[in-house]
């Protein structure tokens, strides 16, 4: 027992040593290392000086607001929107003012599109065009780059409160084109023209004087066979009926040719078709060409020469407020429409 006793002693003495070796080693560390305030003082110093010398160096850059309205309450918003006595002058003498709508009861067919992309080439080949967008939707609005939040006043006013026209037009939206905008507030025009008088010849009175101080007037129609469409019907001299290049693309074009006839017997007896346009046209596939064919020997003397081709340009050039002339261009799809402006030129 005596030789287990003396090895425990032996241990606890050597266990003691050690702890205070160790404790001699904290001791130093805590004297070289310094305090995690005195390190964190030092760091905020060093970024002070850097943040000062920084703004020392920094450029100042002046912000141009010579374009920009303010207002206090919700900062800086956009120009206001021209009025139609802000106008540029017209530099050519204008002859018979020819009024189209752009119909077709199936949507999603390029009415808007071409609408859009019509006018705004034909402006740029010298022409003055007015363009009515009777759409609720307004997409040749907003397609032409328009904030409708702005709008004080629109068609539905103008059709359904007697306003007059120049109230709401808005000039110069690209050259040589102004428009008549749209709002949601038209959706509600197809109830209440039903109890009013001469509700099918509003439009028609209220583009009536317009007539002389345009080349070609347009109207963008809704996708539907309602009084908006009629009152299109009765105040247009021609139709111009897109037509896409894919399935049915034929069906329900029998039943607007029936109440274009109805309202050429009955309210605008010179109410003709000025043309069909192929729209969404892919040249690569079978049933494009099978459509195309079928569309020409339907209407063997009113189809345009020429095809609007189904481009990616076409689609993107809305978003940004543009027509696709001016988007792209030297595209396929401006090429296309500025050959369409040409060949309506000629038709007279």
């Amino acid at each position: 027992m005596g030789l287990f006793d003396s090895w425990r002693r032996a241990s606890k003495q050597q266990s003691h040593n050690s702890q205070q070796e160790q404790a001699k080693e904290e001791e130093k560390i805590k004297e070289e290392v310094p305090s995690p305030a005195a390190n964190l003082e030092e760091i905020e110093e060093e970024q002070d000086v850097t943040i000062a010398a920084s703004i020392e160096d920094a450029e100042v850059v002046e912000r141009d607001v010579s374009r920009e309205t303010f207002d206090e309450e919700e900062g800086f918003v956009a120009q206001p929107i021209k009025k139609y006595a802000d106008k540029k002058p017209v530099k050519h003498a204008i002859g018979t003012t020819k009024i189209i709508a752009i119909l077709n009861q199936k949507g999603g067919v390029g009415k808007s599109t071409t609408a859009i992309n019509l006018s705004a080439a034909l402006g740029e080949l010298g022409k003055q065009v007015l363009l009515v967008d009777l759409d609720p939707q307004g997409n040749a609005t907003s397609g032409l780059g328009i904030d409708k939040g702005q709008l004080e006043a629109c068609i539905y006013d103008v059709i359904v409160s007697e306003r007059p026209i120049t109230d709401v037009i808005i000039p110069d939206v690209c050259d040589g084109l102004d428009i008549v905008p749209s709002t949601i507030n038209l959706a509600g025009a197809e109830v209440e023209l039903v109890s009013m008088m001469a509700r099918e010849v509003r439009l028609k009175e209220a583009i009536g004087e317009m007539r002389g101080k345009y080349d070609y007037i347009f109207i963008d129609c809704p996708p539907s066979l309602g009084l908006l469409t009629v009152n299109a019907l009765v105040a247009a001299d021609k139709l111009l009926i897109p037509i896409q290049c894919e399935f049915y693309a034929l069906e329900g074009v029998t039943k607007l040719l029936d109440s274009m006839k109805r309202v050429k017997n009955y309210l605008n007896p010179s109410l003709d078709i000025f043309g069909v346009l192929l729209t969404m046209s892919d040249r690569r596939t079978t049933l494009s060409k099978q459509v195309a064919s079928e569309v020409r020997n339907y209407f063997p003397k009113t189809v345009f020469e020429v095809e609007i081709p189904r481009t990616v340009k076409i689609s993107e050039a809305p978003s940004y407020g543009m027509p696709i002339t001016q988007y792209d261009p030297n595209g396929k799809g401006a090429l296309a429409y500025k050959t369409l402006a040409q060949e309506v030129i000629r038709r007279g």
